[in-house]
C-alpha cells in the first residue's frame, strides 16, 4: 500500500472529505488529492501534522506495506485500525453457554497500541465478554473486496484517557452518555491479537 493510498484510508477512515483534510492542513484541495494520487508527496512538516491528526506513526504513512502483508505489532494494528474504520461496521464474534453470538458494531478505536471496543452495560455483549473474554472481529471492505478478522482476549479498559480519545473518535458516545447515563459506557481492549487479512 503506497503513502498515497494510506493517507487516502485515513482520511475516510475518520470520515473526512479531501476539502475537510485540506481544510485542516490549510492546503487546497487538489494538494490533498495529488498526495492520495501519489502525484506528490507531503513535506516533513506536513506527515508530523497527518501522523498526530490520524493517530498513526510517520513510520507507517512511508512503509510500503499493504494489507495483508507481514506488518508487525503496532503498525499491523494501525493498518487493521484504519482498514475497519473505512469498512464503516465491523462484527463481532463472542461466545455466551458454548454458543456462538455475532453482532454488528460501530466503535473501535486505537489506543496505546491496543484496539478498543466500545459498548453499554446493560447490553448482552458487556455481559458476555465480561464472562468469557475470547473474541473475534472481522470487517469486509466493499470496494477493495478484502476481509480482516482479528482474534484475541477483550480485557475491560477503564482508563479515563482511553474514553476520551474514544469520544474525540465517536462524539455521539458523549451525547448518547451524558449525565447518569455516564457510567453505562464501557470499553474493552483486544489482547493478544491474531490479525488475519484474506
Amino acid at each position: 500500500m503506497t503513502t498515497g493510498e494510506k493517507l487516502a484510508q485515513c482520511r475516510r477512515a475518520l470520515g473526512m472529505t479531501q476539502e475537510q483534510l485540506a481544510e485542516k492542513m490549510h492546503l487546497s484541495r487538489q494538494s490533498v488529492s495529488r498526495w492520495e494520487m501519489d502525484a506528490a508527496f507531503p513535506e516533513t512538516d506536513k506527515l508530523i501534522r497527518l501522523s498526530r491528526l490520524f493517530g498513526c506513526s510517520i513510520d507507517y504513512l512511508l512503509s510500503n506495506t499493504a494489507a495483508g502483508d507481514e506488518a508487525k505489532g503496532e503498525e499491523a494494528l494501525q493498518s487493521a485500525f484504519f482498514f475497519i474504520r473505512s469498512c464503516g461496521c465491523f462484527f463481532l464474534a463472542t461466545v455466551h453457554s458454548g454458543v456462538p453470538h455475532i453482532r454488528p458494531m460501530g466503535m473501535i478505536g486505537l489506543w496505546e497500541g491496543k484496539l478498543l471496543l466500545c459498548t453499554d452495560k446493560r447490553k448482552q455483549v458487556y455481559r458476555e465478554l465480561k464472562e468469557n473474554g475470547e473474541a473475534e472481529i472481522v470487517a469486509y471492505h466493499m470496494e477493495s473486496r478484502k476481509w480482516i478478522r482479528i482474534h484475541g482476549k477483550a480485557m475491560e479498559e477503564t482508563s479515563p484517557t482511553a474514553m476520551e480519545e474514544m469520544m474525540k473518535l465517536y462524539p455521539m458516545i458523549s451525547q448518547e452518555y451524558a449525565g447518569q447515563n455516564r457510567q453505562q459506557a464501557v470499553l474493552f481492549r483486544i489482547e493478544e491479537n491474531e490479525v488475519k487479512w484474506m
